[in-house]
């Protein structure tokens, strides 16, 4: 069926951006804004595909893009609040490092066959007509990306600990005085981040295409940037909003499939053009965004200042 085959293709194309935006979202939480995700996705991204080539096994692929993730937002988290380096500049640089960074390592593996993440085929519900396919006969990352987002949610909404991290994204000032570890927590939140963004680079390099080129990411960790503004920093906003970029990132390639008389260029450019213009229609409600931004979103602490 037509409509069962997109629904799975969107699918596949929305989990990394799910991936990569929720920890970014738990990331700006805490007040640290990390432009890097696009640099850390396509580290994941080469990682996890080396380690699969060389074992065997796309699942120690997917957690070795998973460390690949978390190690190299270290630097950034070195950079910006030990250094207190400016969060956009470093941002930035982290994307350009890890795109030249990736190609190198990745070099070798151009045109290397590729280990592809297995379905995890859940009996009798896996072959419910229309539902079984798309719930019940996934790979591991989409589970994880479902499983991450309510985690997060729960986390951020239901626990203490999450409450003292929104704190510290509010007012570090304020937290710090009431003795909470600041960097500390900023550390855990740009660290959590780095390995959703690993992860998510996994996906791309196990599942939607497996195999290593150049510059996989190709925009990606941008969408998931904005998709934290998109969803107002909840969660579950997240989940809704990657879900509807997949969408429109598989539907320009079917129009494409289908012969519409588009130009290719335009709909290509489509995933983004919908991007801008979802920002800008955000802005215009300024209330709700002042509402849930956090505070100090990428304010330097120093705590001796």
């Amino acid at each position: 069926m037509i409509v069962e085959a997109i629904l799975l293709t969107v699918i596949t194309a929305s989990t990394p951006l799910v991936l990569a935006a929720i920890g970014e979202l738990v990331c700006e939480r805490a007040g640290v804004l990390n432009l890097g995700v696009e640099g850390m996705m396509v580290m994941g991204a080469v990682g996890a595909f080396a380690t699969a080539h060389a074992t065997g096994s796309p699942y120690l692929g997917m957690l070795a893009g998973l460390a690949t993730g978390a190690v190299f937002s270290l630097l950034f988290g070195f950079l910006t609040l030990t250094l207190v380096a400016n969060q956009v500049a470093t941002g930035l640089a982290l994307t350009i490092l890890g795109q030249g960074l990736s190609a190198m390592i990745g070099e070798s593996l151009v045109g290397r066959a590729g280990i592809k993440m297995p379905s995890l085929d859940f009996p009798v519900l896996s072959d419910i007509p229309f539902i079984g396919p798309l719930l019940f006969d996934q790979d591991l990352f989409f589970y994880l990306s479902i499983a991450i987002v309510a985690a997060a949610s729960w986390f951020l909404f239901k626990t203490r600990k999450g409450l003292v991290l929104r704190a510290v994204g509010d007012s570090h000032a304020s937290a710090h005085a009431l003795g909470i570890n600041v960097i500390g927590i900023r550390y855990l939140a740009v660290m959590f981040g780095g390995a959703c963004a690993g992860l998510a680079g996994a996906q791309l390099s196990l599942v939607y295409t497996p195999q290593w080129t150049e510059n996989m990411a190709a925009g990606r960790g941008w969408i998931a940037l904005a998709l934290v503004v998109f969803a107002s920093w909840r969660p579950w906003g997240v989940l809704l909003g990657g879900y509807l970029f997949g969408a429109v990132t598989i539907g320009q390639l079917h129009a494409q499939a289908f012969g519409i008389a588009i130009p290719s260029q335009f709909l290509s450019a489509l995933p983004y053009v919908v991007t801008i213009l979802v920002l800008v229609i955000i802005s215009q409600n300024r209330r709700m965004t002042l509402i849930n931004t956090p505070a100090a979103l990428g304010k330097p602490f120093v705590p001796d200042r």
